[in-house]
């Protein structure tokens, strides 16, 4: 799947004249915590509930003499900006510019790693330098919704087909150990035995085998032999 089959397509958005209150209301009709900025069908900017905490009509807007001298002193440059941020009246002046997008191409792993190295909500989708969509965390989390339906079937329907599939599962694992622990299938029970490292890799075992459809129950006798803590021997 990619970013062009999970995103919202129906897209809210402004334009660099529109007046910063009208924006605020579209915020609260859409509850959306921001909306893209197009001019002439390219984006250029993203407004967010950040950009309009700090505004006059609210009495939040930053004030310097509130602040001590020496704030003052090495930050007094910044001043001119923020009183444009909490004064401005229309969104080209209060408006991020869109730093974070991605392309329509962009893979499920390369959305998942953009929205969470940047701990970003959404982030929006571009063909070339037109928007064409959003994608959301939300948007990622019903992908997942999606899928994990599509891949519930009747599962395996022996012991010797649930065997196969988990040790398929475990064998391109690079935490798996298959020299040093052994798996076998009883009525749809899949038991552990031998020797094992951690107890994080005794429950990587576990979720593995559970989720091989037609398992019905995990059962790891190797727990018993791992330390209570790393450093002892």
């Amino acid at each position: 799947m990619l970013a062009r089959d999970v995103m919202t397509r129906d897209v809210a958005w402004v334009t660099p004249e529109a007046p910063v209150l009208d924006v605020a209301e579209l915020l609260v009709a859409r509850r959306v915590s921001a909306v893209p900025v197009l001019d002439n069908g390219e984006l250029v900017g993203i407004v967010s509930e950040v950009d309009l905490l700090h505004r006059q009509e609210l009495g939040t807007a930053w004030d310097p003499f509130d602040r001590p001298w020496w704030v003052r002193l090495f930050k007094g440059e910044q001043w001119p900006a923020s009183y444009v941020k909490s004064h401005a009246a229309t969104v080209a002046d209060v408006m991020s510019p869109p730093v974070i997008t991605v392309l329509e191409e962009a893979s499920m792993v390369e959305l998942a790693k953009v929205l969470e190295r940047h701990s970003i909500r959404w982030v929006p989708v571009l063909r070339g330098r037109t928007l064409v969509g959003i994608v959301s965390r939300s948007d990622l989390i019903r992908a997942l919704v999606a899928k994990g339906r599509m891949a519930r079937g009747p599962g395996c329907t022996n012991d010797d087909a649930i065997h196969t599939a988990v040790l398929g599962e475990l064998e391109v694992q690079p935490w798996w150990r298959p020299g040093q622990s052994q798996v076998t299938v009883s009525d749809g029970v899949v038991h552990f035995s031998g020797l094992v490292d951690s107890h994080d890799e005794a429950r990587a075992a576990r979720v593995a085998a559970e989720n091989i459809p037609g398992v019905k129950g995990v059962q790891d006798h190797r727990l018993d032999g791992v330390m209570p803590a790393l450093g002892y021997w």
